[in-house]
């Protein structure tokens, strides 16, 4: 027994308690030794007992969705297992040593009389649970921001591949009708159109570029439209493949046969090719502007939900921006799960002080999690004021959740996700944050709804950023 106290006296953690109470710490325990590769305890099973590592080295390996990741490693000198005042139940992994280990085990039965007699040696212990929940919390934090940013990583570029697409097939379709468009307006300059001619010309071009109005029609209605059109032009001895590019537009028959009296025969065929040459590159010129649009109103939503250009210090956020950016990335997501989104933020809402990135982390998790509940559904987001406070609401109308879950829901690593799907850290992340940032957090769950609603204090508006 002596000699395991001198042991302890050399700890590198418990060598500052008294030795009268790393005595009592010996006579309480049980010296264990372990070969390499041995498991000590399997996921989910009950964590009973304090190690004080004599020598060698064991870790704890979490499945974190993806697989399996080394979290956390003991070695001589660190005290691991269940700690006084803790509130771990049970194993959130698997614990193996690495090597051949030695250890002093102390059930937790004795925690009440070592709390009593040994005041400084539970004082160690309990700076040793603090530290290790600073960094499970780290560890676990990180691990779901990353799990988070690889899924809307994944459907932002679905979401990016889209209007990219897009914008690349429009360009090259433009790109190869500009020499037909080209020589189009060389062939109307060439015939050089009278004054009225030029008014028809000018007045033919307003209702074309007024709107694709065949745009709502069904493929066969658009197809009786190109053919009328046609008919039109050959009942009126111009060529008919313009008439394509015509029954994309705004122009109405009545339309065309209004202006045709203003021109001359010869004019008429070299006016509607620089017409729809003319339309239609203006069409493919706007859709790409479109497409582009769209891609710089995703990355802009990207750059606000992760605060990439900021400083990580605590400064005025806007709620109602944040959430707008979060809905945007996930849109893809919603879509593929055919989910309606709808959201209302009240005007001037008040910024809440915090970490921006950290409260789109919050909003991520709610609503992914509520388009899952919701496939084929309804997913509402709203955010508003309530005295001083700002009250953001996610709710679907889903299945709803049951009494076990709605218990267990908040607790690190639980999940009803299949395996490989979800880790079970994102509402205990969401949970963490929200605490972090002076607010609450609360679920209410019927079959038809449920309601998450994350309450924080409300910031000073004048300090907002921009």
């Amino acid at each position: 027994m002596d000699a395991l106290v001198e042991r302890l006296r050399a700890h590198r953690t418990l060598a500052a308690a008294p030795r009268e109470q790393l005595a009592w710490l010996v006579s309480h325990g049980q010296l264990q030794r372990f070969a390499a590769g041995e498991m000590l305890m399997r996921t989910g099973e009950p964590v009973v007992e304090l190690s004080v590592v004599l020598a060698g080295r064991y870790s704890i390996r979490v499945h974190r969705g993806s697989g399996w990741r080394r979290v956390m490693e003991w070695r001589a000198g660190d005290v691991g297992g269940l700690l006084p005042y803790s509130r771990m139940k049970v194993s959130p992994g698997e614990v193996r040593t690495d090597e051949p280990t030695e250890l002093v085990a102390v059930h937790s039965d004795h925690f009440p009389a070592m709390i009593r007699e040994c005041h400084e040696l539970t004082a160690i212990l309990v700076h040793v649970m603090l530290d290790r929940a600073r960094h499970f919390r780290s560890s676990d934090l990180h691990d779901e921001k990353l799990a988070s940013l690889g899924r809307l990583a994944a459907g932002l570029a679905h979401e990016l591949n889209n209007p990219a697409s897009a914008a690349a097939r429009s360009a090259g379709v433009l790109l190869e009708r500009l020499p037909a468009a080209e020589a189009a307006h060389r062939a109307l300059g060439a015939v050089r159109l009278s004054p009225p001619e030029l008014a028809a010309f000018d007045e033919l071009r307003r209702h074309c570029l007024a709107g694709a109005a065949a745009s709502a029609l069904s493929a066969l209605e658009q197809a009786e439209r190109e053919e009328a059109f046609g008919n039109w032009l050959e009942d009126h001895g111009v060529e008919h493949t313009v008439g394509e590019v015509l029954a994309e537009t705004g122009l109405e028959l009545p339309t065309l046969d209004a202006a045709a009296g203003e021109f001359g025969r010869a004019a008429l065929g070299p006016a509607l090719a620089a017409l729809a040459a003319s339309c239609s590159t203006r069409r493919l010129a706007a859709d790409v502007e479109r497409a582009a649009g769209r891609v710089h109103e995703l990355v802009a939503a990207v750059k606000g939900f992760t605060y990439m250009d900021q400083a990580t210090v605590p400064k005025p956020v806007d709620v109602a921006r944040g959430l707008g950016d979060t809905l945007t990335i996930l849109r893809s997501k919603a879509k593929s799960r055919s989910v309606r989104l709808s959201y209302e933020a009240e005007p001037d809402l008040p910024v809440v002080d915090g970490l921006g990135g950290e409260l789109n982390q919050v909003w991520a998790n709610l609503i992914d999690n509520a388009i899952e509940a919701a496939a084929g559904g309804h997913v509402e987001v709203s955010a508003r004021r309530a005295g001083d406070t700002v009250v953001v609401r996610v709710v679907d109308d889903g299945p709803g959740l049951s009494r076990e879950v709605r218990d267990r829901m908040f607790e690190p690593f639980f999940t009803t996700r299949p395996a490989g799907e979800g880790a079970g850290l994102g509402l205990a992340i969401v949970r963490s944050l929200v605490a972090q940032h002076d607010g609450e957090v609360e679920v209410e769950s019927r079959p038809g709804r449920t309601e998450f609603r994350v309450t924080l204090p409300a910031g000073h508006p004048a300090a907002s950023e921009n």
